[in-house]
């Protein structure tokens, strides 16, 4: 039976920015032959939220705005996006900062975790509170049917569309949203598997993209992190090109996340429900 493939919508493809890439020249260990190939940039971008000073993230300079609203999503900092009152962004070169406003509730919350999380150094191991900050209280999804096994097919070559930098200088991962049609819309790329992902749940709500329904494809290997991410984004499924780890199904599991591996030689591998859960 042959099976119609979902369709595709065009996405709106840029050249990657000069910021994003550059050329560099470069000698054989034997000095026999030399070329010059595009690599791929990263900076160092400083967030401080209402004046106070948060992270340092080496990031591609690309979709900053999108990676502060999916960085303050993911990382807990806000609940909602309408949280962020104010962004901006400035610096040149490899400095970047950003300067974020935001409500006071979500400041209250941030200098919460600051506080306990000071006085941790120098003991080999984090304390307490660091460790329950990062095995967070997360809300249960309501759960969702698995996606049709037809919209995972040649799933790895037409993500290709939406990754610009990585074909042109690799050394970056990529998120991917497909929305509930089976469509690929929105990607986003960076040298930090975290990032990417920050980048396109940014971006999705940036752009009052749906995400009910759809799904996430991640180029990278699937840890707990990548899974509290979407969680925090209420997205229901994640598709990982790698395999997920341990921890990572556990979570999944246990929060309703339709979590599936796409082998690059097989089928895909279904990890969460657990095969006993599924209909």
């Amino acid at each position: 039976m042959n099976v119609k493939r979902p369709a595709c919508a065009a996405p709106a493809l840029e050249t990657p920015a000069p910021a994003a890439s550059q050329t560099y020249s470069y000698s054989s260990l034997c000095h026999t032959e030399s070329d010059s190939t595009a690599l791929a940039e990263e900076v160092a971008l400083a967030i401080a939220y209402n004046g106070i000073s948060q992270a340092v993230m080496l990031v591609t300079p690309t979709d900053l705005d999108d990676f502060i609203v999916g960085f303050s999503l993911g990382s807990g900092i806000i609940e909602d996006a309408s949280d962020i009152y104010d962004l901006q962004l400035s610096g040149s070169g490899a400095a970047q900062y950003a300067q974020v406003t935001i409500a006071n509730r979500a400041f209250w919350n941030l200098k919460q975790q600051r506080r306990q999380m000071a006085g941790t150094s120098g003991c080999g191991l984090c304390g307490v509170e660091a460790v329950e900050q990062a095995l967070p209280d997360l809300k249960v999804l309501p759960g969702a049917p698995l996606p049709p096994a037809e919209w995972l097919d040649g799933l790895r070559q037409r993500i290709g569309a939406f990754q610009p930098l990585g074909q042109y200088s690799g050394a970056v991962h990529a998120a991917v949203f497909m929305n509930s049609q089976g469509e690929l819309l929105l990607g986003r790329e960076d040298i930090g598997r975290h990032n990417a992902l920050d980048k396109l749940i940014g971006g999705l709500i940036r752009q009052k993209i749906s995400m009910t329904g759809g799904l996430v494809i991640v180029t990278s290997r699937c840890s707990l992190e990548l899974i509290q991410k979407v969680l925090r984004a209420g997205i229901q499924t994640l598709v990982s090109l790698s395999s997920p780890t341990g921890l990572a199904v556990q979570w999944a599991r246990r929060h309703n996340l339709n979590l599936i591996h796409l082998p690059q030689k097989n089928a895909p591998r279904v990890y969460s429900p657990a095969l006993e859960n599924q209909a």
